[in-house]
């Protein structure tokens, strides 16, 4: 099997930073049934190009009880799919939860990639391959491989050549490889369990829950195990970017609150309305389930949705009116942005968690020092609820893709910090229903200042 990445991004070579694998080596990861290898083709400023060649050994894989008869009369018994996908994680490890210690800053840079998998199997076709990716923002080439070249009369098979084009983070393209490659071969070579429905959750932290194929995805990931799959859509439908039908599909769930991604829009709203905004921020709007909340107030003259995913934006423009008054705008909230100062208020719905706690200081000089809104609202989990959850396994966090979850007291510590140290009164709301011992599922601050907003 093998998976190529190329970039042209000038110096290209900082694809190896991102992959943690020196172009001049080729590197080796031992798998269960196999070995992954790394190594670089070309490797220029102009251009380069890490390669990931997987070889399965058969014996190994007999032994270990993940193959069966139909290997040994398929065509093609190794394509991509959850045999790729595993050499990914296990090759890119750090890659993949979007880490870089030599080279933080190239995290949440965009790079213009190409991933070409030139046996992909695919059930459902090239028209399949196109419904799951092109959503988030890849321009789609999958060629379909005929049984046999020599007797094109038998026609294809269900295997593709795949060649992905896109401008993405490198850590959201082998976020997307990892769960779609899998999802489109639907079968694993290994056990599924809740372990599996938590990687799928954290690959697909900010874009699954708004992927128009999601309940496919989801299902074809998990190969259909219904209880694995219901914990994996109770999990989704947390996310603050699931529509409201994807809540539906879970109502099975005990006890699981009604619409609590629909209480935080509302009180977010009321907020904003409180505070006399006109010009709003929603920054990590993600794939933009508030945008669309916020255009249908007609009292705020501009809206700006603000991430560092390609992919979650052009989810958000496609799900936005075809004229819609939102301004979709790509940049990291760890990095000052001073296009974002002026406005009266600024929005962070469920996103601090997502930030590592070591870069919470350059989001507090980005967000209140250099945008320095005259209203900031931010919104958070309280970790205090969730032993109610009772689909949520003691001592997880709601999301695979948290850094932390705070309590109300460890919130109150930060918010009361970055009000001391920016000059803002800050003042704290319940969202969603509140148990007398634990608090709200969902705590917000609501920061004010009086003082001037540059124009």
């Amino acid at each position: 099997m093998l998976l190529t990445i190329t970039t042209t991004r000038d110096p290209a070579t900082d694809l190896g930073f991102l992959l943690h694998k020196h172009p001049e080596k080729v590197q080796s990861v031992a798998l269960s049934a196999g070995t992954a290898h790394v190594f670089y083709p070309e490797a220029s400023p102009g251009r380069c190009t890490a390669a990931l060649f997987v070889e399965i050994d058969p014996v190994e894989l007999v032994r270990g009880g993940g193959t069966s008869l139909t290997q040994y009369v398929n065509d093609r018994p190794y394509a991509g799919g959850s045999y790729l996908a595993v050499a990914l994680r296990a090759a890119f490890t750090t890659a993949l939860a979007g880490r870089c210690a030599a080279r933080p800053e190239l995290v949440d840079e965009p790079f213009d990639l190409e991933i070409h998998v030139p046996s992909l199997s695919a059930r459902g076709g090239a028209e399949v391959v196109h419904k799951l990716f092109e959503p988030l923002g890849w321009r789609v080439s999958a060629t379909p491989i005929p049984l046999d070249p020599e007797f094109p009369q038998w026609g294809d098979s269900r295997y593709v050549d795949l060649r992905l084009t896109g401008t993405q983070r490198v850590a959201d393209a082998l976020r997307h490889l990892y769960v779609l490659l899998p999802a489109l071969d639907g079968d694993k070579h290994y056990w599924v369990g809740q372990d599996e429905a938590d990687k799928l959750l954290r690959a697909g932290d900010g874009w699954l829950a708004a992927h128009p194929e999601r309940t496919l995805i989801t299902h074809r990931y998990l190969e259909r195990r219904r209880p694995v799959v219901a914990y994996a859509l109770s999990r989704l439908a947390e996310a603050d970017d699931v529509p409201a039908e994807a809540e539906a599909l879970v109502t099975e769930v005990p006890d699981k609150p009604e619409s609590l991604a629909s209480q935080r829009h509302g009180s977010v709203l009321a907020a904003l309305r409180a505070a006399g905004a006109r010009r709003v921020l929603d920054l990590g709007c993600g794939s933009g389930a508030l945008l669309r909340v916020l255009e249908k107030e007609r009292s705020f003259t501009e809206i700006v949705g603000v991430d560092v995913s390609s992919s979650a934006l052009a989810i958000a423009e496609k799900r936005l009116k075809e004229h819609s008054r939102v301004t979709l705008r790509q940049s990291a909230l760890t990095y000052a942005d001073p296009a974002l100062a002026g406005f009266d208020a600024a929005v962070l719905m469920e996103v601090v968690e997502h930030v590592d706690a070591d870069r919470l200081p350059a989001l507090e000089h980005a967000v209140f020092g250099v945008a320095a809104p005259r209203t900031v609202l931010v919104t958070t989990p309280n970790a205090e609820y969730n032993r109610l959850f009772e689909f949520l396994p003691m001592g997880h966090f709601r999301h695979a893709d948290h850094r932390f979850e705070w309590t109300r007291a460890e919130f109150r510590a930060w918010a009361d910090g970055v009000a001391t140290r920016r000059g803002y009164d800050v003042r704290y709301l319940p969202i969603g229903p509140e148990d007398q011992e634990s608090g709200p599922p969902t705590q917000m601050a609501v920061f004010t200042t009086q003082k001037e907003v540059a124009a």
